[in-house]
């Protein structure tokens, strides 16, 4: 991984009782060795495999003037990060749900893109067996399941201001986002939509092939050809291109799949990460609620798998055998 360290600083926030968060500061920078720079190549690796959502700084973000007195060596990042650190606490101390962390700040390169990634992590006990055989405790901290991240993108920020995408972070799960906090605190707002961008590019799919009247297999199969391409970006840690993506697909009609978009106002980027869950879509059907999980192959719709619309009623021919098996073995024991 070509991931070139810059600096790393750690504060940590501590959750005293349910109204008092302090904060423990750090006086320098770590030093820049192996065991800081494998930290920060694992946040990048984990975080770069999560599901993003994109934004950017408001117009009156204390964090961003902040950052950019860094940037410019008027103040050091030593201090950045510790003034920083500070406001985060004031802003996550109005949240019940507000829990101590480590805080971490670390400037790096990869790839000739320059980054700041902000996290807290949390800290996780496990069992330590050593060559004497004894037990004892140890503490490290959880990288893989950090929900609190956020990344700027130093250089598209710089070279690009108007840019709706030079902050990521992740979104929280359920109920009001652990994330909100977060974004309250670096002032900063959503920008680019990628599941909007990925159910735009679905329905511009669908709309190109019923434009050129291409049967039931044909359309599968373009819908195929389209996902083969977003999934190999998307297994390949790059985005979707709509000029290479439509460089990749056969034309249907007088218009190529880049000049349809164009012309009827989908309102594509030229460039957008893939969204795995709404790219699936294109080769399969699926959903759960009210106890019922379903999922099939797109192409069996019409073949197995038939939908009336009038009852909201699904048939289904040819079960799976261990669905069969599970059915036969419930109803010989004598259940309805």
């Amino acid at each position: 991984m070509s991931l070139d360290l810059d600096q790393i600083v750690l504060h940590q926030l501590i959750k005293r009782d349910e109204q008092t968060l302090d904060v423990v500061l750090r006086d320098s920078p770590l030093t820049n060795n192996q065991a800081t720079e494998e930290m920060v190549a694992e946040l990048h690796r984990v975080y770069s495999g999560k599901s993003k959502a994109f934004g950017l700084f408001n117009g009156e973000s204390q964090f961003a003037d902040a950052l950019k007195s860094c940037r410019k060596g008027e103040e050091s990042f030593l201090d950045f990060t510790r003034n920083s650190t500070e406001m985060l606490c004031n802003e996550l101390a109005k949240y019940p749900f507000a829990e101590g962390g480590i805080v971490v700040f670390c400037q790096y390169r990869y790839l000739a893109v320059e980054y700041l990634l902000v996290a807290v992590l949390t800290s996780c006990s496990s069992m330590l067996v050593n060559e004497q055989l004894d037990i004892s405790t140890t503490h490290y901290l959880d990288i893989d399941r950090a929900d609190i991240v956020a990344r700027i993108d130093l250089t598209e920020w710089e070279t690009n201001p108007e840019s709706v995408r030079y902050l990521t972070f992740l979104r929280g799960r359920v109920g009001r986002k652990v994330s909100d906090f977060f974004m309250d605190f670096l002032a900063a707002s959503e920008g680019l939509d990628a599941k909007a961008q990925n159910r735009g590019l679905l329905q511009a799919v669908d709309d190109y092939c019923a434009e050129g009247q291409l049967n039931k297999n044909e359309r599968q199969s373009y819908r195929q050809q389209v996902y083969t391409y977003c999934n190999g970006q998307l297994q390949a840690g790059e985005e979707i291109a709509i000029d290479d993506l439509a460089k990749e697909l056969p034309t249907v009609g007088e218009k190529d799949f880049r000049q349809f978009t164009n012309e009827n106002g989908y309102e594509l980027e030229e460039h957008f990460p893939a969204d795995r869950g709404t790219l699936r879509q294109l080769t399969k059907f699926s959903g759960s609620g009210g106890g019922i999980t379903l999922g099939f192959d797109a192409l069996l719709l019409g073949e197995r798998v038939f939908w009336d619309p009038a009852t909201d009623t699904l048939t289904i021919k040819g079960l799976p055998p261990n669905l069969r098996d599970q059915l036969q073995r419930r109803l010989s024991g004598g259940d309805n």
